[in-house]
């Protein structure tokens, strides 16, 4: 099925006939903010009236189909802006996405589609916004799929001016013109106001050169001329020589005399007894207003059916089993997955991917993947927040999205970018590396030992931490082919292969991964030492020497932190004594969510939480582990305390 004949600005001008449809278009949804906002006395009706035109534009003649909004082919239009979601709806529905008047009783109901910020339960919304500074990243990653995809179609992201701003719009903005991204456009709505008033006074920044400094081309248009907006449009739609930001100069509360210019509009509503006034400037009256009124108190009205990309058919491929003698960290063993699984797919009709990094390729092991796929690896510098946001609007297309990064860039410093990610329901694939107090020599500022406690706090990522290089082949090959929102958690330093108590690897030939069950690496009575990741071979060390003193204990690992199985908590709940070893924040880890776990089973073991207790300083993990007391010969002492067993003599 094709387009409309009109949509994607093909021709060189605005037609008389569009003209007078929008215009008419602009009046009545105009009306319709002042409408929802007062009948919710909440929102932001002043920059929703400036960017009217300039929605109403892309909705109506951007390849969106009304009908059909999630058909892949479809131009991207995201809103960066999320507060301007008034106009957003009524420009929606002005296309004829849905009908208005749902929208102006419930907006801003509890139980209603039409939320404060844009969301995705509505039909055309694309992505839920309302953090500003990171919708361009997300039209980056839109842009990237259209690329990779061969979809070819165009990503459109309006913003607003007081967002310009932030800092990850500028990182957005350089990764754009470096990868020639001249299937996006941006759209910044220049009211030169925001909440505390005049840009120029709380931030003073020249836009236009900001832009044209990162390789962009800009153009200014009044915001209020269709006719100036089209032809903008129709020029970045068809040049190839950068991308395109259009500077649209509006006024805040247009179109009501006593709202324009007026900041204090930005983020509230007309006042009942003013609205009358209002709406008359536009042509039309509040008489529905009480009926509006009276159908919110009834009930919210119904949801949309929600629909998300489907995630792309991956085969996993055949684990690579390493043997007792091999000497390699995890990470080494992540590469060597990554690499295998995209030989095996990257050829297939219909297969997308894109591995992103941020100038440790090398550190993080996809230098390989870089040179043999080199189309679709993208070095993006040091600019994590713009990547975190870019890798998870490419995972939430029928897409590979992989990032790999050290995990203090990866978690801690852009964990606000990573609940977005959840909210959008994405299957970014985090991979990270140099976690822990493991990394040693780097010092407190490197030693992420809060990943778990961050991602947790969220209700979809999923945290998996491999014990050694078998393990970790194989949860890679899991969260490659597998959708949803995951973060692998590695250590920097080189591991043993585990092995079973015969001396042959654990995790290796012949042994299944399922993800959310533990594995009893010694079996053992009255005390379970339950460890994870990077402190696993520590674990086996401190077994191996309580085992010498002739005390037997069990050995339990645990890989899949974010959900612990019931069936594995009414095993553990056997025990008398638990004992749980991390390379993690003890407050809010393993052990943590372990307790809580068997409480609610009902369980009445002790547990001893064995962690990182504070900021360690810069030394050897060997000497780390020793200070804060999580050593093999520190653990092994503290389990025979437990247990009341003398140490041999």
């Amino acid at each position: 099925m094709t387009f409309d004949p009109w949509r994607g600005f093909t021709d060189s001008a605005l037609s008389n006939e569009w003209h007078e449809k929008l215009t008419e278009m602009s009046r009545i949804a105009r009306g319709h903010i002042l409408k929802m906002t007062s009948v919710a006395a909440s929102g932001h009706p002043g920059g929703s009236m400036s960017s009217v035109e300039v929605l109403l534009a892309l909705y109506n003649l951007a390849k969106v189909d009304p009908t059909n909004p999630r058909r892949d082919d479809r131009d991207r239009i995201i809103i960066s802006h999320g507060h301007i979601s008034p106009a957003v709806y009524s420009s929606l529905a002005a296309a004829g996405f849905f009908d208005i008047v749902p929208c102006l009783y419930g907006f801003r109901q509890g139980g209603s589609p039409f939320e404060g910020h844009v969301e995705q339960t509505v039909p055309g919304i694309e992505w839920d916004t309302g953090n500003l500074g990171q919708g361009l990243s997300v039209g980056v990653g839109k842009a990237i799929y259209s690329r990779l995809s061969g979809l070819g179609f165009h990503t459109y992201v309006a913003m607003g001016d007081g967002e310009q701003q932030k800092g990850q719009i500028s990182e957005a903005r350089r990764l754009a013109a470096k990868y020639q991204l001249t299937n996006l456009t941006a759209i910044v709505d220049y009211n030169r106001l925001q909440i505390s008033g005049r840009i120029r006074d709380i931030m003073p920044q020249d836009i236009a050169r900001d832009w044209t400094s990162d390789g962009w081309h800009v153009v200014e248009v009044d915001g209020h001329n269709f006719n100036q907006i089209y032809g903008a449009l129709h020029r970045a739609t068809r040049d190839s020589g950068s991308p395109f930001m259009i500077l649209a100069r509006t006024t805040m509360g247009k179109g009501v005399s006593f709202m324009e210019n007026k900041e204090g509009f930005h983020g509230a509503s007309v006042k009942r007894e003013m609205l009358g006034e209002a709406l008359a400037q536009l042509g039309t009256d509040d008489s529905d207003f009480d009926t509006l009124v009276s159908r919110r108190a009834d009930s919210p009205p119904p949801m949309f059916k929600r629909e998300k990309s489907p995630f792309p058919l991956i085969d996993p491929g055949t684990p690579i089993n390493y043997g007792v003698d091999d000497s390699l960290d995890n990470r080494s063993a992540w590469g060597k997955a990554l690499l295998s699984v995209a030989k095996i797919n990257m050829d297939k009709d219909d297969f997308t991917m894109a591995v992103f990094d941020c100038d440790l390729a090398g550190s993080v092991k996809t230098a390989a993947f870089a040179e043999k796929y080199p189309d679709n690896f993208f070095q993006c510098g040091i600019s994590e927040h713009n990547v975190a946001t870019c890798a998870g609007s490419l995972g939430a297309e029928k897409a590979l999205a992989v990032w790999a990064d050290f995990a203090v860039f990866g978690v801690d410093e852009t964990y606000n970018q990573a609940r977005l990610n959840d909210i959008n329901h994405s299957n970014l694939k985090l991979i990270c590396t140099h976690a822990g107090v493991q990394v040693g020599e780097d010092g407190k500022t490197h030693q992420c030992i809060d990943y778990f406690g961050l991602l947790n706090s969220t209700f979809g990522w999923k945290v998996i931490t491999p014990a050694d290089p078998n393990q970790t082949d194989k949860v890679a090959r899991y969260v490659l082919s597998t959708p949803g929102n995951f973060a692998v958690i590695m250590g920097r330093s080189k591991v043993p292969v585990i092995t079973d108590e015969e001396g042959n690897p654990f995790f290796g030939e012949g042994y299944t991964y399922t993800y959310g069950r533990l594995d009893t690496l010694r079996r053992g009575e009255k005390l379970a030492l339950v460890t994870a990741g990077n402190m696993a071979f520590v674990a086996i060390e401190a077994w191996n020497k309580l085992n010498d003193d002739g005390l037997r204990v069990a050995l339990i690992n645990v890989s899949d932190w974010s959900d612990l199985h019931p069936d594995d908590m009414q095993m553990l709940a056997q025990f008398d004594h638990l004992v749980v070893l991390e390379d993690h924040n003890v407050k809010t880890g393993l052990g943590s969510t372990l307790a809580v776990a068997l409480m609610e089973a009902g369980a009445h073991s002790t547990l001893t939480r064995m962690g990182v207790t504070g900021y360690a300083s810069s030394g050897k993990p060997s000497e780390l582990f020793k200070m804060l007391g999580i050593d093999a010969e520190s653990v092994a002492k503290r389990i025979k305390q437990i247990v009341g067993e003398p140490a041999r003599v």
